[in-house]
């Protein structure tokens, strides 16, 4: 591994720490409430959270108070339950404890930080060439693309899964996270 990838590695694991500390929080403050959202439902939630972002890009002003960035934490934790509820399915009550909800967190953040350094090596560190308002975009190019094959009830032919999309909108928000951070 070459120094840029060591330090993109690095930066992501610190990123997703913080990530993890506000989904800790939160689970502490409301349970795993989100149990019971349906893959469609959390579909939306990003398309919430990633609309907020492009309109905040383009009106440059948030009468909210709260700015882009947390925003991007919100995509990585939404795209984080949606690969644990793409596994385990939904809930009509919240079913599990804390303990087991961060598990199965952590576990699927590992395999979303592999992906990128798998993509991360192939694509030669390209990201950081980008503007954060291409994440957005691509970001919403794939909620577009869940939602498209959330409509076929799951059925491909040509194209990954919604948790590939997933997985990618993790690591955009990520880049998002990071950048955003070099900037301050």
């Amino acid at each position: 591994m070459n120094q840029q990838s060591t330090k993109t590695e690095k930066q992501f694991r610190k990123a997703l720490a913080e990530c993890r500390d506000v989904f800790a929080d939160k689970l502490h403050d409301y349970g795993p409430s989100w149990r019971i959202m349906r893959p469609s439902s959390l579909t939306d939630q990003l398309y919430i959270k990633a609309m907020r972002i492009r309109s905040l890009e383009v009106k440059q002003q948030s009468l909210v108070g709260e700015g882009i960035r947390p925003e991007f934490l919100a995509l990585v934790n939404y795209g984080l339950v949606g690969l644990i509820q793409l596994k385990k399915g939904y809930a009509d009550n919240p079913d599990m404890g804390a303990d087991e909800a961060l598990k199965l967190y952590d576990k699927h953040a590992e395999e979303t930080l592999a992906l990128m350094l798998k993509k991360n090596h192939d694509y030669g560190e390209a990201w950081r060439g980008m503007r954060v308002s291409s994440y957005t975009d691509f970001i919403l190019t794939k909620i577009q693309r869940v939602k498209e094959i959330e409509d076929l009830g799951g059925e491909t032919i040509a194209s990954e899964g919604i948790d590939s999309n997933y997985m990618d909108i993790i690591n955009y928000a990520i880049f998002g996270i990071i950048k955003l951070s070099e900037q301050a």
